[in-house]
């Protein structure tokens, strides 16, 4: 179990960082937009390259971001019933949801997508617009990256489900090692 816990942590503390980075990004696409917005009012003028900027920005922070989302439980559900079980029924829900649908979706757009991105990186593929980015190939990369990182995610979602329904503490040690250790200390 303690190896399983660790491949846990790893796993959250890869999303973390991951995370972390991707919120410099939001900050730098709020900076984008202000600019782009100040630009066509103010200036009546805009830029192909900052547009375009703009949405693969936009594109990274979701594909990237998605990994730590599911580790904050951040996704979007309804949780009419969820929200009111046990947390042992809502571990057999995740471990199940895991099973039957992340895995099998993420293994599905990672393989379908692998064949796209490497096409866009044998030509550098740009944009087709005139003054676009350059480096779209680069956004196209994000894909497969990003439902890597949610993958991942998802078998620690899992490992941790499993251990709520077999009774273990997802996060620490068992019950028999606190008490001995409790006992140690008397």
């Amino acid at each position: 179990m303690t190896f399983l816990r660790s491949v846990c942590r790893w796993i959250d503390t890869l999303n973390t960082w991951v995370g972390r980075g991707v919120s410099w990004v939001t900050f730098i696409v709020v900076v984008v937009v202000f600019v782009d917005v100040v630009m066509r009012y103010a200036f009546n003028s805009s830029f192909v390259f900052v547009q375009e900027l703009e949405w693969h920005l936009f594109a990274f922070i979701f594909l990237m971001g998605a990994g730590n989302t599911l580790l904050k439980d951040g996704h979007v559900r309804v949780d009419i019933f969820y929200q009111r079980m046990s947390p042992r029924n809502k571990a057999w829900i995740n471990l199940v949801g895991v099973i039957l649908f992340l895995i099998p979706g993420c293994y599905l757009i990672i393989a379908t997508s692998t064949k796209f991105v490497l096409n866009a990186w044998s030509v550098m593929e740009g944009s087709p617009d005139p003054g676009g980015i350059p480096y779209r190939y680069l956004l196209k990369a994000c894909i497969p990256v990003g439902f890597m990182l949610v993958l991942l995610q998802g078998i620690s979602l899992g490992i941790k489900s499993f251990l709520t329904i077999t009774g273990k503490d997802p996060g620490g040690k068992e019950p028999e090692e606190k008490e001995q250790k409790t006992e140690g200390a008397r």
